[in-house]
C-alpha cells in the first residue's frame, strides 16, 4: 500500500469534526427513514434500496442508494452487493472488464442506456468504465429472454441504465474520491429548469490514475495508468401531446501499461501498452401523445455512435473505428383493461474499420485471422416487432412477442419470446420465460486485448451466434416477526446453437476463436433472502451455483477462469435519523477449471472477498471511507511469461480473481437541491 496516500483518507473529515458534534437533518438523497410528525404520533418510513420489477419480466431494481453502500466509482464497479453479476477482467494487463451474467461472458448481455442500446462494439472492452457511478439513478437487471422492443441482442439478460434526468428537482452534486491505488476523481452534475416545459443538464467526469503500483513484483504495473474525461448535455422539453429527450455526450480516455520503465536493464526493450479511446454520442427520443385516455402514443427514437480506438500491445498496433446509427419507430396502444399491444420498426447500422499491423520488422507470425474478421465489416439490419401482453391486475400476466429481423451479413432470422407471471397472493410470485437471442461476433474489435497474449491468436469465419433461454424463478413475501422475509429460487439454462468459442486449451501457442463444433450450455441456480432484522439493520445473503460447458477441441468442458459457485452475505446497518451508515458485503467465490494447454494446474481454489463502507450524512454532504478487497486475496500470478514478454509462453489473459490485494479509499458527496 501507498503510505503517502493515507492522508486521502483522513483530509476529507477535518473541516467537519466540529459538525459531527450535532445532528443535521436527513439529506434528500439518504435511506434515511422520512418523518412525519402528527399530534402525539411519530410515522417513520425508510427508502428501499433495492427493489424487485414486477411485470412480467422480473429482475432487480438497484437504486441510487443501494450503488452508494460502495464507492461506485463507474458502471463496473457497481454490482459489488448484488449476488447475481459478476464483475472480472477479462485481462491483467489493460484493464479490461467484463459483466458475467448466467454464468457466461457479458457479450451476452444486452446493455442498455434508457432502453437505447449502448456499449456495443469497440467500447465493449472498456464500456464499463465509461459510465461514472454519480451520474446513474437506477439500474434495472433482468435475466433470461428480454423483451423485444430493445432488439435481438438479448441472450442472457438487459442491463438497463437510468441516468439523472433534467426534469428532476433542480440541484447541483459533486463527488470527489480518492484511494491508496493512486486514483482521484472528481464528478459534477447539475439541472436547470429553464421554464415549466424546458430542462436540460450537465454531467461532468474526471479521472487520473497515476500510480506505479506492481504488489506482485512481476516488474509490470498491475493496473494501467488511467486519464479520462467524460461530459454529457441532456435535455427535455415535455408539452401537453409532445415529449422531446435528446443529449449528446463526449469521452476521452487514454491507458498506459505494461513493464516499469524504471526496473528495466539497460539494452532491453520495454514492452508497453497504450491505448487511446475517443467516443462521442447523440441520442434523441420524440414521443406523440395520441390518444391520453387509452394509452395510445407513437415514439421515435434515435442514437449515432462514433468511436475511434489506437491500440499498441509491444509491437502490435490496433486501430478501430466504428460508426453505428440506431433508429426505432414505435406505437403503443391499451386495447382495454387487460390487453395491449405495442409494435414497432427498427434499424441497426455498423460500420467497422480496423487495421493490424507490427511496429518493426518480425518474423514471428502473431496471428492468423480470417478476413471477414479484419479490414471494413458493415452490417445492416432492418426489421420489425410485435408484442402483445395480457395483464389481470397484476395477478395473471402473459407477455408475447415476436420480432423478424434481416442481416446483410447473415440473413432473415426470427426471435420468439414469451414471459408468464402468476402472483395468486401477495405472498408468492411465480414467472415462466423462454426466447431466443442473436448477436453479431466481431472477435477482433470485442477482444483486441488479446493482442497482449504472446500465443498466435487464429480468429475464423465466424457465423451469426444464437442461442435459446429458459428461466424460472419463485418469490416469497413471508411474514416473519415484524417484518418481511424477502426469499427468491431461480433456475436459468441457456443453450447456444452456434457460438464464437475462445479456445484456449486446443494448441499451447495458440488462442483460437472459432465457430462452436458440439455442445455450449449453461446451467445457473441461486438461492437469496433478505431480512430487516430491526428497523436499522438489513441482511442479505444469497448463493447461486454456475454449471458453464463448452466444447474445445472436440472436448466439452467447463467453461476456464468460471467460479463454480458465490455466495454472499451483505449487512446495511443505517440507525437513528440516517445520520451514520454502516454497510459490509462478504464473497465466497467457488474454485473453477484452468486451461491446461500453459498451465499445469487444472483449477483455481475458491476465496473470499471483503468490502467495507462507513459514511456520514450531513445537511448537504455526506463523507464516506471503506476499502476493497479487505481480505487481501489476489491472484499469485496474473501475467504468465513477465520475464520474457516478447515470447510465445507470454500470456495476461487468463485472470480468474482478484488482480489488485487491499485498497482504501475516502470521498465527498456534495448535494445542493433547488439552486
Amino acid at each position: 500500500m501507498n503510505i503517502h496516500l493515507y492522508p486521502l483518507l483522513i483530509l476529507p473529515l477535518l473541516p467537519l469534526q466540529a459538525l459531527a458534534q450535532t445532528p443535521s437533518p436527513t439529506p434528500a438523497d439518504s435511506t434515511g427513514p422520512k418523518t412525519y410528525q402528527v399530534g402525539a404520533v411519530t410515522v417513520s418510513a425508510r427508502k428501499k434500496t433495492t427493489a424487485k420489477l414486477q411485470g412480467a419480466q422480473g429482475g432487480d431494481l438497484l437504486l441510487k442508494d443501494e450503488l452508494f453502500k460502495a464507492a461506485c466509482c463507474n458502471l463496473g464497479e457497481s454490482f459489488s452487493t448484488n449476488p447475481s453479476v459478476d464483475v472480472s477482467y477479462d485481462d491483467a494487463a489493460t484493464g479490461a472488464k467484463q459483466i458475467k451474467l448466467l454464468g457466461l461472458s457479458g457479450l451476452y448481455v444486452q446493455m442498455l442506456a434508457e432502453n437505447i442500446p449502448t456499449l456495443r462494439g469497440a467500447s465493449n472492452p472498456f464500456g464499463l468504465d465509461y459510465v461514472p457511478g454519480t451520474w446513474m439513478k437506477s439500474i434495472q437487471v433482468s435475466k433470461g429472454a428480454a423483451t423485444v422492443k430493445n432488439g435481438y441482442e438479448s441472450i442472457t439478460g438487459q442491463i438497463n441504465l437510468e441516468y439523472l434526468k433534467p426534469e428532476d428537482t433542480p440541484a447541483l452534486h459533486a463527488n470527489l474520491y480518492g484511494d491508496t491505488k493512486s486514483r482521484a476523481e472528481a464528478n459534477a452534475d447539475a439541472n436547470i429548469h429553464l421554464n415549466s416545459h424546458l430542462s436540460t443538464e450537465v454531467l461532468t467526469h474526471y479521472e487520473n490514475q497515476w500510480g506505479h503500483h506492481d504488489d506482485n513484483h512481476d516488474n509490470f504495473l498491475d493496473k494501467p495508468r488511467r486519464r479520462q474525461v467524460n461530459l454529457q448535455n441532456r435535455w427535455l422539453y415535455k408539452g401537453d401531446r409532445y415529449i422531446f429527450h435528446g443529449g449528446i455526450s463526449g469521452l476521452s480516455e487514454k491507458r498506459r501499461g505494461g513493464q516499469l520503465a524504471h526496473v528495466m536493464a539497460p539494452g532491453l526493450e520495454r514492452y508497453q501498452i497504450r491505448l487511446d479511446n475517443d467516443h462521442y454520442e447523440l441520442y434523441q427520443k420524440h414521443a406523440f401523445i395520441l390518444d391520453p385516455a387509452h394509452g395510445t402514443n407513437v415514439a421515435l427514437v434515435a442514437n449515432g455512435v462514433y468511436h475511434d480506438e489506437s491500440a499498441q500491445y509491444g509491437h502490435k498496433l490496433y486501430d478501430v473505428t466504428q460508426k453505428s446509427l440506431y433508429a426505432q419507430l414505435m406505437v403503443e396502444s391499451q386495447l382495454s383493461t387487460l390487453h395491449s399491444l405495442s409494435a414497432g420498426l427498427s434499424l441497426v447500422h455498423d460500420y467497422y474499420k480496423q487495421h493490424l499491423g507490427l511496429s518493426t520488422a518480425d518474423p514471428q507470425a502473431y496471428w492468423q485471422i480470417d478476413a471477414t474478421q479484419l479490414g471494413r465489416r458493415r452490417e445492416t439490419v432492418p426489421g420489425a416487432y410485435a408484442q402483445y401482453t395480457f395483464n389481470k391486475d397484476d395477478k395473471w400476466i402473459a407477455m408475447a412477442g415476436l420480432r423478424l429481423d434481416h442481416s446483410s451479413l447473415y440473413g432473415t432470422f426470427l426471435t420468439p419470446r414469451l414471459h408468464l407471471k402468476w402472483a395468486p397472493s401477495r405472498l408468492v410470485t411465480l414467472r415462466l420465460s423462454a426466447g431466443k437471442g442473436y448477436r453479431s461476433p466481431h472477435a477482433l474489435v470485442e477482444r483486441h486485448y488479446l493482442l497482449a497474449s504472446g500465443r498466435q491468436l487464429t480468429i475464423g469465419n465466424l457465423r451469426q451466434e444464437s442461442a435459446w433461454n429458459y428461466g424460472t424463478s419463485l418469490a416469497f413475501n413471508v411474514p416473519l416477526g415484524e417484518h418481511i422475509l424477502n426469499l427468491g429460487a431461480e433456475y436459468y439454462y441457456t443453450r447456444f446453437h452456434n457460438q464464437a468459442v475462445v479456445d484456449y486449451d486446443s494448441a499451447p501457442h495458440q488462442i483460437i476463436v472459432d465457430n462452436l463444433q458440439g455442445k455450449s450450455y449453461s446451467h445457473v441456480f441461486q438461492l437469496d433472502a433478505t431480512y430487516p432484522i430491526i428497523s436499522s439493520l438489513t441482511l442479505t445473503a444469497a448463493w447461486r451455483w454456475n454449471d458453464a460447458r463448452s466444447t474445445y477441441g472436440g472436448k466439452r468442458l467447463r467453461v476456464p477462469m468460471q467460479s463454480r459457485y458465490k455466495s454472499l452475505f451483505s449487512l446495511s446497518y443505517k440507525p437513528g435519523m440516517g445520520l451514520w451508515q454502516a454497510d459490509a458485503t462478504l464473497q465466497f467465490n467457488g474454485g473453477g477449471r484452468l486451461p491446461g494447454s500453459l498451465i499445469t494446474q487444472p483449477r483455481f481454489h475458491s476465496y473470499p472477498q471483503l468490502q467495507a463502507q462507513v459514511t456520514r450524512n450531513f445537511r448537504h454532504l455526506s463523507v464516506y471511507v471503506g476499502g476493497e478487497n479487505l481480505t487481501n486475496f489476489r491472484q499469485r500470478q496474473t501475467i504468465m511469461g513477465a520475464d520474457n514478454p516478447w515470447g510465445e509462453a507470454f500470456e495476461s489473459t487468463l485472470v480468474w480473481g482478484p488482480v489488485h490485494g487491499r485498497m482504501f479509499y475516502a470521498g465527498i458527496r456534495i448535494n445542493f437541491e433547488k439552486f
